[in-house]
């Protein structure tokens, strides 16, 4: 899976970046399809704010989080994404499945009828 990270305002280092690619491993283990995911990592005002963004199912699946420190603002986010893909993943499993027709029940009568017993 390719991770594309950017930050404004925010210095990363070599084990921030694979701490995130660590934290994404496991997300890519429940979810093999992610081909790619973005993820921007800001400071304003004091505070951390992290968006993650990817593409399942056809649908684009984002996730924001915020705090005043900038690691439980990454697990925060990737927890919100990875709630976020369970339910998308729900959602097309409940489309697989077939939607349930309305059938007439047999009235006897009818059936006697059709029968032509005269």
């Amino acid at each position: 899976m390719k991770i594309n990270i950017q930050n404004h305002h925010v210095s990363l280092g070599e084990e921030t970046r694979t701490d995130i690619e660590s934290k994404f491993s496991k997300i890519v283990s429940h979810f093999p399809d992610l081909v790619s995911s973005d993820i921007i990592i800001t400071k304003e005002h004091n505070q951390h704010r992290v968006e993650v963004f990817t593409n399942y199912g056809g649908v684009r699946v984002s996730a924001k989080a915020t705090e005043s420190v900038m690691y439980p603002a990454i697990a925060a986010a990737l927890k919100k994404l990875e709630t976020g893909l369970h339910n998308r993943k729900g959602q097309l499993k409940a489309d697989l499945h077939a939607k349930p027709t309305s059938t007439k029940p047999e009235i006897a009568s009818d059936i006697i009828q059709e029968m032509k017993l005269v």
